[in-house]
């Protein structure tokens, strides 16, 4: 993760956060706002296995550029229902930043970089949480901890 100053452009930090995560994870597509989109962004999404989901700006055509970038802008352009239907899977990720603010508040106090990142991933351990104990109460599921079952009983602790 690389935290940048709070009015950074962080478009160009894509192409490196894009390398790093596909270390570790496939990508099937990504998704980002217009803020994202740039020939290099695009490159790096494809290299790695992932489809851009990333609208053009009006000002955008299809007719410079690399083949890459034609070929998404005419797909933006001619398959727009299709590429909308895609796009808008992130307003999942929008949802819940927007809760993360909206419980624990806007704004990282912290002041290193370090306790910065650790801020934010607590604000994010603690909306997990929140959700999981929302969706007992809601679903009316009966949670059942390790402890309690069978063979954690039969484990003896250490005096």
């Amino acid at each position: 993760m690389q935290v940048t100053e709070g009015a950074a452009n962080e478009a160009p930090e894509l192409p490196q956060l894009i390398a790093n995560t596909a270390a570790r994870f496939k990508f099937v597509e990504v998704s980002a706002d217009k803020g994202y989109i740039s020939k290099n962004n695009l490159q790096a999404i494809v290299v790695v296995g992932g489809t851009p989901y990333i609208p053009f700006k009006s000002n955008h055509t299809g007719d410079k550029g690399p083949e890459l970038w034609k070929k998404m802008y005419h797909y933006y352009k001619f398959k727009e229902e299709d590429f909308l239907a895609d796009y808008h899977r992130r307003s999942n990720v929008e949802s819940t930043f927007a809760m993360i603010k909206a419980k624990f508040g806007e704004r990282v106090r912290s002041k290193t970089v370090a306790a910065q990142v650790n801020e934010v991933l607590c604000k994010v351990v603690c909306h997990n949480l929140c959700v999981l104990v929302q969706s007992f109460y809601e679903l009316g599921i009966e949670p059942v901890f390790w402890a309690e079952t069978s063979d954690a009983q039969k484990i003896k602790p250490k005096a």
